[in-house]
């Protein structure tokens, strides 16, 4: 581990520590954003600066650095849940699809080609505004749409390695199906997996945050950097800071988890 941190570039180093940042305000929320629901209506909007209000507050008078640290728990669970579910239903789908090939593998591409050629988040839009829900029925359409990239690209590893001599003397031996994927092809195809499962929570990070700014994902007044963004809107001369600190984070993270995810999966491949 601290060969592999005394390896990493400046850029790295510096999305590690973002990372680690957000991990802690996400792991204990209570810790750096308490106090973040209590609202001042007298107060009203104050600037960067004001006293005891380091990015000033919002229209509810609610301490914008600690709202948009309370945030970060609704705006990354969504997208680790996402990229998960998608990155399970990808080795599941993917595996049987690569290994077995013929029908299973023709109605489970169908599947995959029927789900990439809907719009992801208008359907999540749709899917909302409809069942209703908010949030996780946004979570589970986001992770159903998403997984046909991951069984593609499952599919695909799996196919390239089924025929690789190892694989046939795992079958001469008569090992288990299931003990030649766990423990023989699964380690191989790794690293474009996890490729994809750190792009999965960037994309979900960005799907999520847009659809709370829509007003179909967290509720009205939560702590969430896409709801953040709406709701300061109106207060842009007032305290830009409101919305600008949502924004930074979540163009921040997403690159810093884009960042990370590339220069792990380049090491692992050296």
């Amino acid at each position: 581990m601290k060969k592999f941190f005394l390896e990493l570039s400046l850029g790295s180093k510096i999305s590690l520590f973002i990372l680690v940042v957000i991990a802690l305000w996400l792991i204990f929320p209570a810790l750096f954003g308490a106090n973040h629901i209590p609202q001042d209506i007298i107060t009203g909007v104050q600037p960067p600066g004001t006293a005891g209000h380091l990015l000033g507050t919002d229209s509810l008078g609610r301490d914008v650095l600690k709202l948009t640290i309370a945030g970060t728990r609704s705006a990354l669970i969504g997208p680790l849940v996402i990229a998960t579910g998608s990155i399970i239903l990808g080795l599941l789908l993917g595996s049987l699809a690569g290994w077995y090939g013929g029908k299973v593998d023709w109605i489970i591409s169908r599947y995959a080609d029927i789900t990439l050629s809907m719009p992801t988040l208008l359907l999540a839009i749709v899917a909302a505004g409809i069942i209703g829900g908010g949030y996780w029925v946004s979570v589970l359409v986001m992770t159903i749409l998403y997984s046909p990239f991951d069984i593609r690209l499952v599919r695909s590893a799996v196919i390239g390695e089924k025929h690789k001599p190892y694989i046939e003397a795992g079958l001469v031996l008569k090992l288990k199906t299931i003990r030649i994927l766990a423990r023989h092809i699964f380690p191989n195809i790794a690293i474009v997996v996890m490729v994809n499962f750190f792009l999965n929570i960037a994309y979900g990070l960005m799907s999520m945050s847009s659809l709370s700014f829509l007003g179909l994902g967290v509720s009205p007044g939560s702590a969430d950097w896409g709801r953040q963004l709406a709701d300061s809107r109106g207060i842009l001369w007032g305290n830009p800071a409101a919305a600008l600190s949502a924004g930074i984070a979540i163009i921040i993270t997403a690159v810093a988890i884009n960042t990370i995810g590339n220069n792990f999966v380049q090491k692992k491949s050296l």
